[in-house]
């Protein structure tokens, strides 16, 4: 990753953390508290000293969800409708997401 900062534990190239390093873990999310990109939600709580809030309904039209391949930033409906794929390179994200996508979309209206 060259141009957007990626915070957590030991963060690879292509977002891989501590926590998640499958082929397909390439994938990074925003917090609306912070603003800022983490691999996983057990990044955010490891290098933060606040709440985790997930990306709020009202922003989901916000790139909020970047490729760590090549470096595309998605809205969170471009995500949820990408089949688990990157629009721009094609590069497989982990379905396995889904299982915390409250952590990380706000998912109540």
């Amino acid at each position: 990753m060259s141009g957007t900062p990626v915070r957590g534990v030991d963060v690879g190239p292509e977002t891989r953390c501590d926590h998640y390093r499958t082929d397909r873990d390439v994938v990074a999310f925003k917090f609306a508290c912070c603003e800022a990109y983490y691999p996983c939600f057990r990044c955010h709580e490891a290098v933060t000293d606040h709440d985790a809030a997930p990306w709020p309904r009202g922003r989901f039209d916000e790139p909020s969800v970047l490729c760590g391949v090549c470096e595309t930033e998605l809205t969170v409906p471009q995500y949820l409708e990408s089949d688990y794929r990157c629009p721009s390179c094609d590069a497989a994200f982990n379905p396995g997401c889904a299982a915390h996508a409250d952590l990380y979309f706000e998912t109540d209206e």
